[in-house]
């Protein structure tokens, strides 16, 4: 198996000037098995532009030209055969690593395997990644203390490597690391490659011991390639250029100062602050000549070297060879996938005090003090505004307390997003699972609740009353949490979540009989759709409706 890009450029349309930048300009290579690749460069290089080429992940406003093959064959979004670890790490932190892994062996891998042969994957996945210490360690979350950095890194690691992927790419999982973890992690990452894997990462800078475990090496500047070719022959390259790595210096900050064309900013805004203050010119400066002029010199090196002569010839014999198909995704079944999902999200529910516990407590505080507001109101027609008063205030106003756990749901969408680009599953998987998992705490809070304040409010006796009661509660529930994970799948943080969730509910409201009879509403918007849509409307009258002893007629009328 071999990856090769050819002639690959990514370009930004600009929609306000018309012009279009490069991000990837004219670059090919390749990689193999067994070997490790570091693509390295300054920020904004390219290095994640590439990999999200490679892993055919580029957003949708930027324009890719050029090849990516795999086996001579175009690589696609629906092939095994390729694992991407992005920067950042989602995971649910009230799960423990082992339940991490496991729960994502059981989402995919194939239908066929056991569940004995599922968890001899995941504890040899667990023993290669060096997590047997923090196996039954939660991961961690806003009050739960979890694992380190270093750690959550390698647990990102294990859930891909998880479908022995034959290629690995990685967006900079060394960053945040102490030098011992990043050696650890660079290290587990040499062990899979060796075990004839291709492993792609991108590297900020890595110290000395790291670089020598590199194989291969990319070097970018401006989408441009530097270098391409073996890690060790880098220096000699740098070297016939002109540019020597200094002796007992780390070979990784010779290249970046070379080609990092930040040096050049921060070399003309030293000189400034030097004649303001008349200080005198150090003459220490290791490099008299521009960053920009190195690194045109390093790219016309490039570009007319043996390196860049052999890559070539290599693309070009791997094209020639037949063509294997790419492995295509053989998940588990949707049932399983259903049930998997149910009992994971079942159990962050169960561990998070925020997610429904501290919300049922909320509730029930609530559900008290208005059962104290309006204690007794009995059923007689002198105390109907009451009633109506707190019929009112639970359908809506208590409801928005649903709100509460949007930062939750946000959460879970993050781990959601990560788990979808890779294949994993589908959206109606998700809102199944996150339905069936809420179920029993929104019961819980519909039973407790609704006890609670239909008799100490004393409305109309009868078990098909109380029982018609918190089935409405639990209906205007459930709707209102869809809606909340609905918010969470489109917002980007928590605070606008936030006031666009509190916006729909108010929104549904103001359509409701709270504040004015359904029939009095203006007819265009107001009353034609937004009524029919309003939870608050149909809770509200079907609650009335229900009511024998009342001949009230609050249907919406046309």
């Amino acid at each position: 198996m071999c990856l090769v890009w050819e002639n690959l450029t990514v370009e930004l349309p600009s929609m306000a000037s018309g012009s279009t930048r490069k991000l990837l300009s004219d670059l090919s290579g390749y990689a193999e098995p067994g070997h490790i690749m570091a693509i390295m460069g300054s920020s904004g290089s390219g290095k994640s532009t590439l990999l999200d080429s490679l892993a055919g992940r580029l957003s949708s406003n930027v324009k890719m030209s050029g090849k990516v093959l795999i086996n001579a064959k175009r690589s696609s979004m629906d092939c095994r055969d390729i694992s991407y670890v992005t920067q950042e790490d989602f995971f649910l932190g009230t799960l423990t690593v082992r339940e991490t892994i496991t729960y994502s062996a059981h989402l995919r891998l194939p239908r066929k395997m056991t569940k004995e042969e599922i968890d001899s994957v995941v504890d040899n996945t667990i023993m290669e990644m060096g997590l047997q210490d923090c196996a039954d360690s939660k991961i961690g979350n806003w009050h739960l203390r979890g694992i380190s950095t270093g750690e959550k890194k390698r647990l990102s690691i294990s859930v891909e490597i998880l479908t022995r992927p034959h290629i690995m790419l990685l967006d900079e999982p060394t960053t945040g690391l102490d030098s011992a973890s990043a050696f650890f992690v660079i290290r587990a990452l040499s062990s899979i490659a060796y075990d004839g894997k291709i492993v792609i990462c991108s590297l900020h800078q890595p110290s000395s011991d790291v670089f020598n475990l590199l194989d291969d090496l990319l070097l970018l500047s401006g989408g441009e390639t530097v270098y391409f070719g073996e890690a060790k022959m880098a220096v000699k390259f740098f070297a016939e250029a002109g540019f020597p790595c200094p002796t007992k210096r780390n070979p990784s900050d010779h290249f970046l100062r070379c080609i990092n064309l930040d040096f050049d900013i921060i070399a003309e805004a030293l000189l400034r602050y030097q004649n303001i203050c008349a200080i005198p010119e150090s003459s220490s400066y290791p490099v008299k000549i521009r960053t920009t002029e190195i690194r045109e010199i390093l790219i016309e090196k490039y570009k007319c070297s043996d390196f860049s002569i052999n890559t070539r010839r290599r693309i070009q014999e791997t094209s020639e060879e037949p063509a294997i198909e790419p492995n295509k995704r053989n998940n588990t079944s949707s049932w399983k996938q259903l049930s998997t999902l149910t009992r994971r999200s079942f159990v962050n529910m169960h561990r998070d005090i925020g997610y429904y516990w501290l919300r049922m407590a909320l509730y029930v505080l609530i559900s008290i003090s208005i059962g104290f507001l309006f204690f007794n109101s009995g059923t007689d027609r002198e105390t109907f505004l009451e009633r109506a008063k707190c019929v009112c205030f639970v359908y809506g106003f208590m409801s928005c307390l649903s709100c509460g756990g949007l930062p939750f749901f946000i959460e879970e969408m993050k781990v959601f997003r990560r788990e979808r680009l890779g294949g994993d599953y589908g959206e109606a998987v998700l809102v199944l699972s996150n339905f069936f998992s809420s179920f029993p705490f929104l019961l819980a809070i519909s039973l407790l609740s609704g006890t609670i304040i239909y008799y100490m409010v004393k409305f109309h006796p009868g078990f098909p009353h109380y029982a018609f009661f918190c089935i409405n509660l639990f209906c205007c529930l459930s709707v209102i949490e869809t809606c909340m994970m609905i918010v969470a799948s489109l917002v980007p943080n928590v605070l606008m979540g936030i006031g666009i969730g509190t916006g729909v509910i108010v929104f549904m409201m103001m359509a409701s009989e709270i504040f004015r009879p359904v029939p009095d509403l203006p007819k265009f918007f107001w009353r034609y759709p937004v009524s029919y849509i309003s939870f608050a409307t149909w809770a509200i009258q079907v609650h009335f409706q229900s009511c024998n002893n009342l001949s009230l007629n609050c249907k919406p009328s046309g």
